[in-house]
Parts: structure tokens; sequence; C-alpha cells
């Protein structure tokens, strides 16, 4: 099926296309198109204006800020998933992004388009929460700055707003150990992921100092696992404390069911994955 008519535009510069945004009402940012193209051409969505932010230098690279790590808002899939920066500070979105589609989707789409799509069941988003990653938003009216945990709002509802392009996400260098695990739709580790865990922690002094874990695949959108932080933390980190730690990783989270699994199955799946995950991570902490 092809989409329906629209307009196309390739600005320049970031201001420029800002400015078009800003002025064009019904206007979408254009960056790998793996998600949006394929929601135009079923004219699930129909734009009137493409935006495409390919051409604007500068938004291609990966760059060590001291403090973080900055990934362009042009950076493909693949180029995160083997960028030595990106494999030693944040081995969980290394992985996520391995994971992505298939090689033509890794080789085309971006991992902040991956980030501002939400989809429920994206490898990267999850991973960018338990790294406790900062969205840059750039708009007319200036640049401003979002926590990985306030962006996600709802099934493919982010805080951006309109006008505002996601232009980098900044993973902090903070130590520790991180891993994804998931379950794909086709099984193994392709496609969306049916369940899967991002984590990251530390470790201090023979005990988990500190912890995120993100859930994707069983929620209206990636969520963070309280419980599972709240009864590691202070633990010695073993796979007794581990599976103990995991069975609350459901909670505060609502288990939606589809044609992929069942409440139950895909809660089940979320707690093995987060209890594979946290090993990894312990691992690599240590």
């Amino acid at each position: 099926m092809y989409p329906r008519s629209f307009e196309y535009v390739s600005p320049g510069s970031l201001d420029e296309a800002t400015s078009v945004l800003a002025s064009t009402e019904g206007a979408k940012v254009l960056a790998g198109g793996m998600s949006l193209l394929p929601l135009m051409k079923l004219r699930l969505f129909s734009p009137d204006v493409l935006v495409d932010i390919g051409r604007i230098p500068g938004l291609s690279s990966i760059e060590d800020r001291g403090d973080h790590l900055a990934i362009g808002a042009m950076v493909r899939h693949a180029d995160t998933a083997s960028d030595s920066l990106i494999g030693e500070h944040a081995a969980a979105l290394a992985t996520a992004a391995s994971w992505t589609g298939d090689v033509q989707v890794r080789n085309q789409g971006t991992t902040c388009g991956a980030i501002a799509h939400a989809d429920i069941a994206a490898d990267q988003p999850s991973a960018a929460l338990a790294l406790g990653a900062t969205m840059v938003a750039a708009s007319a009216g200036g640049v401003r700055e979002i926590a990985a945990s306030e962006f996600f709002v709802d099934t493919l509802t982010t805080a951006l707003e309109q006008g505002e392009i996601l232009t980098e996400v900044r993973i902090p260098k903070q130590g520790g150990g991180s891993a994804y695990e998931k379950l794909g739709r086709r099984g193994g580790h392709t496609d969306y992921a049916v369940a899967g865990a991002a984590v990251w922690l530390d470790v201090s002094n023979g005990a988990v100092s500190s912890a995120r874990v993100a859930l994707t695949g069983v929620g209206a959108k990636p969520t963070l696992a309280e419980g599972v932080v709240e009864a590691l933390v202070g633990t010695d980190g073993s796979d007794a404390a581990i599976a103990e730690a995991s069975e609350r990783a459901l909670e505060g989270v609502t288990v939606l069911d589809d044609l992929f699994g069942t409440v139950e199955y895909k809660a089940h799946l979320a707690k093995v994955m987060t209890r594979r995950a946290l090993q990894q991570a312990v691992a690599a902490a240590r």
C-alpha cells in the first residue's frame, strides 16, 4: 500500500528543521524511518509534512564527553551495537541495539528514533531507562533535557512536545555493570520482545549498592521495576538473592496480554529475563 500524499522537506541545519516544525502544523520528523514509513504505508498515520533530518551535520556521532556518552539523532542501531564506548559503559544498550530488527533495520534505523517511537515491545527504550539516560530535545524555543524516568509516558507516547526533535541521548558513565535479556516473538532474540529486562547495577564492598531494572514488552510502556531494586540492593548479589528479587519484577506493572502471550506467560517471562539480566550485570560489575 502507498501512503497518502505529503510534502517532503530536507533542511540543512537543526535551526531550519526546528523552524519548519514550529511553523508547519502536522509536520513529523523523519530519521531512519523504520517505524514511521510502515505506519504511513498502512495509512495508520498520515502526516502532512515530513522533515528529514538525515542531512543535518553533527547528528551522526557517538561522543565521549567525560561524564557521559552522547548518541546523536542519526546514529544507526548497528553503530550503537558495535561502538566500543557503548560496549564498555552501556552494555545493555549495545545488546539491545544488536537485537533490534534485522540487518537492514539495524543499518537504517536510529537509536534515537527507536527511543522517540517508544514501542511497548522495543529493546532500546528499556535499556536507556535502566541506564538512567537523559534525552535532549531541541525546538525553535531552545533545548531541554528530559530524564528517561519521565520520558516514556504511555503507549507510543513520550514527553516530547510538538515541534521538538530528540537530538541526542546521553548515557552516564557510572561504572558498575549492565545487561539486557529478552525472548523475541519468533523465539530467541529476534523480533520485538514478548518480554525483556534491562539492568544496570553497581557492587561495592561485596554488596549491590545501587540498581535500576526496566521491563519491556509486558506493559503499556517501558517501566522501572522498583520492587526488584528494593529487594536486591544491600544483598550480596548471589543467585539466591537475585532469584528472590526477580519475583518482584511485576510489582506496580499492569501486564497486558496480546497475540504473543497471556498475562501469566508474560509475567513468568519477565521474571526469568530479569533474573538472567541481573546475573549478567552482577558478573560484569564485579
